[in-house]
């Protein structure tokens, strides 16, 4: 088959001489005479013929041409020409408007988002309407907040966000708890980097809520060091607020088993969780049986050591859009070039870290940089990090810089 681009042009046929019969050793004097070229003529002897090329069709021409192409090279393409990967119109405007905002540009964001709205009307593009609802929210635009609810329940065929005032967006805070640690592994006694992560904690804060509701297996050596901690904290003066307590009592009870005098940190422990949760009867009749096993006296109970009721969720849960945790770190206003240098103290003594934005109203991007450097330092070492409640224009930001890498974003409910 032949090629058309590379298929050389036709030769023009040029006429050629016809042949003419040439004497042997004819050539070789050109300055003879011209007696002695007529005398050399009149000699009979055989002749030599050139003969003249045969002319060759196009057709035979082509199928004559190698189609070997080993040695063929592509030409490097012009620098003006380049292949752009397909972005996805929601995500670049999305991210126009979200770098806009982080540069204070309302009036471009606003403007970005409305033409945004008018073509993307269901689906994927139900983020750009958010992100316009809490534009004019925090920009106090109601009549354009109302108009765009109509809209979007036309659309989207569902209840549009409603209308937040600036103090109803303020969560009500109770009194906060400095510090909230999730126990980390089993209660064992090779656990060892859980119990120096508990000690530290007690050693900056005056009260700390410790989380041990993940705890699926114990051993007498665990017992024994947990018990140590509670028992130091409490002589330093340390306010320690046990989670999961009920369940644990259950696990640590298997190990008490009366008239075997055997895993006496586990009788221990046991007793204080009792005395934690206000279970005298059990506390007494266990305490009875401790002296009887292992002829020694028990613990006393105490009144005022009796604990609060543990709340109905623990803390390490709360990611389903609820309340903001009272401990949480509050980001709030508009952040401008902060390096959150407070970040990490705090996130040594929780866990998960917890991140209220309930008062964010915006954030630079040098600032979300900084902020993305702070926590990917913070998620090596394997600790959860929630950020609750920030409004959608900076939760794009959020994603423009990578924060959504490192972290789960909450949002408020409608």
């Amino acid at each position: 088959m032949a090629f058309s681009f590379f298929k050389k042009p036709p030769e023009k046929m040029v006429a050629r001489p016809a042949a003419v019969p040439r004497q042997k050793g004819a050539g070789l004097d050109v300055s003879a005479s011209d007696d002695n070229q007529a005398s050399v003529a009149d000699r009979p002897g055989p002749l030599e013929f050139t003969p003249a090329p045969i002319p060759v069709s196009p057709a035979q021409d082509a199928q004559n041409i190698s189609l070997d192409f080993s040695d063929f090279v592509f030409s490097e393409s012009s620098p003006d020409f380049q292949i752009e990967a397909e972005i996805d119109p929601v995500d670049a405007q999305a991210e126009e408007a979200a770098v806009l905002y982080a540069n204070g540009q309302d009036e471009a964001v606003r403007s970005v988002l409305e033409n945004a709205v008018r073509i993307h009307s269901c689906g994927p593009g139900e983020r750009l309407w958010l992100m316009l609802f809490d534009l004019y929210r925090m920009s106090g635009q109601k009549t354009a907040f109302e108009t765009l609810e109509i809209e979007y329940a036309r659309s989207f065929e569902k209840s549009p966000p409603g209308w937040r005032d600036k103090s109803e967006s303020q969560p009500k805070v109770k009194e906060a708890v400095p510090g909230s640690l999730l126990f980390r592994g089993e209660l064992t006694g090779d656990n060892r980097v859980a119990f120096e992560t508990i000690r530290q904690a007690l050693a900056k804060n005056s009260r700390l809520r410790l989380d041990l509701s993940k705890i699926a297996r114990l051993d007498v050596e665990g017992c024994g060091h947990l018990l140590t901690l509670l028992q130091q904290g409490r002589k330093a003066r340390r306010e320690i607020e046990l989670l999961g307590r009920e369940a644990l009592g259950l696990l640590v009870q298997k190990r008490v088993e009366n008239g075997r005098a055997e895993d006496k940190e586990c009788w221990l422990l046991f007793l204080e969780l009792c005395q934690l949760q206000g279970q005298h009867e059990i506390f007494e009749d266990v305490a009875i049986n401790y002296a009887v096993t292992f002829e020694v006296s028990p613990p006393s109970w105490e009144p005022d050591r009796v604990a609060l009721p543990e709340p109905q969720l623990p803390l390490a849960t709360m990611a389903d859009g609820g309340d903001v945790p009272v401990d949480a770190y509050v980001l709030r206003g508009e952040i401008k070039s902060s390096r959150f240098g407070d970040l990490p103290a705090y996130a040594a003594v929780h866990d998960p870290v917890l991140i209220d934005c309930a008062k964010l109203m915006r954030m630079d991007f040098i600032s979300a940089g900084a902020l993305l450097n702070s926590l990917a330092t913070i998620r090596r070492t394997g600790k959860q990090i929630v950020f609750h409640h920030p409004n959608h224009l900076v939760a794009e930001l959020f994603g423009v810089v990578g924060l959504k890498a490192v972290a789960t974003i909450v949002f408020a409910k409608h």
